[in-house]
């Protein structure tokens, strides 16, 4: 997937935070930044963040 405007973050795991992370690779994306992205992403609806998010901004809008 290719983004017009990308903002690359380096992030540090340790041995052990990569082997639970290395688990879901082809569910949850092929590659490191695939499968972070989308754990990060999954994180975020599972708290309801980005549906708040969402509905904050259309409020804003009217």
């Amino acid at each position: 997937m290719r983004y017009k405007n990308v903002k690359r973050v380096q992030v540090t795991f340790s041995q052990d935070q990569w082997k639970l992370l290395e688990k879901f690779r082809g569910i949850m994306g092929n590659d490191d930044a695939e499968i972070v992205r989308n754990i990060i992403l999954a994180w975020l609806a599972e708290k309801s963040i980005i549906s708040s998010n969402v509905r904050s901004k259309e409020g804003e809008k009217r």
